[in-house]
């Protein structure tokens, strides 16, 4: 049995994707409010019965605040910032930097540029 949470967080950027026929859209400078989804999950509940506390994610809401909200992606990282190489980073950094309780794992994380799109990483 695996239990699930999820957080969702947004922050506004611009971005371009080099590399696009001439003449696509996503090849002109534009901008979106982003949706980030980190999901958690584990095989026990911890504590009064989490997967994990909802503020262990404190941090990512930090990371998208200080490094990408109000920004232009193209100059934060080194790749070309499509939602699903955004959704890579972000898995990467929370399994990196977050502090979470034994046997919790970061299980994806889901990227929107738009109400209607997503894309999700998991290894």
């Amino acid at each position: 049995m695996t239990h699930t949470i999820a957080k969702a967080f947004s922050f506004d950027a611009g971005h371009h994707l080099p590399g696009l026929p001439a003449g696509h859209k996503c090849a002109r400078p534009h901008g979106h409010t982003y949706r980030a989804e980190v999901r958690l999950t584990a095989t026990a509940l911890t504590g009064p019965g989490f997967v994990a506390d909802f503020a262990d994610l404190a941090p990512v809401k930090a990371y998208l605040d200080e490094t990408f909200d109000h920004s232009y992606l193209n100059d934060v990282v080194p790749f070309p910032p499509t939602s699903e190489r955004l959704a890579q980073h972000l898995y990467d950094w929370c399994t990196a930097n977050l502090d979470l309780p034994d046997g919790v794992t970061v299980d994806a994380v889901l990227v929107s540029e738009t109400p209607s799109t997503w894309a999700r990483y998991r290894p």
